[in-house]
């Protein structure tokens, strides 16, 4: 069976599972995901983009939920499963975006886990658990203490690190923070000769806004596909 990419992007979950994050892979069959507690995305192989719901059950486990991106969504999962989400979104490719550090912004790690969720849950930028942090650095800015802002790396396919979980306090908003955040976390990616990637909700046309004000170019539209085994 060949998994050979056109590029590493076309199935970003797979190349990283793959290539550098493969030592996080657990693997069924032809299947591969990372842990319930890093990260929501399950992935097929790049020469297989459809699937066997019942194969993708046994590997998911009853009641629990999974995310897909990018595969061809043909039909609708069997009775009993329930779509949580189906969204349009957009890749887009940062080889055009400056880096640069910023004094202000901290290493976040484990021990900020809990500020990390709390700021997840007033701002809901997308799926982020209690091992998240392990995907790769996660950049903060705090303000009296609370941790006001961040952006971080998830998906790591060979060459390429995504920018994931970029999110600022409501009532923090407005002073450029993700920027520069975007920016020092793109710097990191790039120091170590990466290039630096994103996914958003086509629907967020704000955020591609700004991440086209930093240099980021639709690569492709996409899919992003939540869907919850039956218990």
């Amino acid at each position: 069976m060949s998994t050979a990419l056109a590029h590493p992007l076309d199935n970003p979950a797979w190349s990283a599972l793959t290539g550098p994050h493969a030592h996080l892979a657990e693997r069924h069959g032809e299947l591969l995901r990372y842990p319930v507690e890093v990260s929501p995305w399950l992935a097929l192989p790049t020469d297989r983009p459809r699937w066997s719901w019942d194969e993708i059950a046994a590997f998911a486990g009853p009641g629990e939920t999974f995310s897909l991106a990018g595969y061809e969504y043909d039909e609708d999962p069997p009775a009993g499963w329930e779509v949580v989400f189906r969204a349009d979104g957009v890749q887009m490719d940062g080889a055009g975006v400056r880096g640069e550090a910023w004094s202000e912004a901290v290493t976040l790690s484990p021990a900020d886990v809990p500020d990390m969720l709390a700021l997840v849950e007033r701002t809901r930028p997308g799926p982020f658990t209690a091992r998240t942090v392990e995907l790769g650095t996660y950049l903060g800015i705090r303000r009296g203490g609370t941790l006001v802002a961040m952006a971080g790396e998830r998906m790591h396919p060979p060459g390429w690190t995504e920018i994931s979980a970029v999110c600022t306090d409501p009532e923090h908003r407005g002073q450029g923070l993700a920027g520069v955040l975007i920016r020092a976390v793109a710097a990191g990616i790039q120091a170590r000769g990466d290039t630096p990637f994103l996914h958003a909700a086509a629907a967020n046309t704000g955020a591609i806004r700004l991440y086209e004000s930093l240099g980021f170019r639709l690569r492709r539209k996409i899919t992003f596909l939540g869907v919850r085994v039956p218990s």
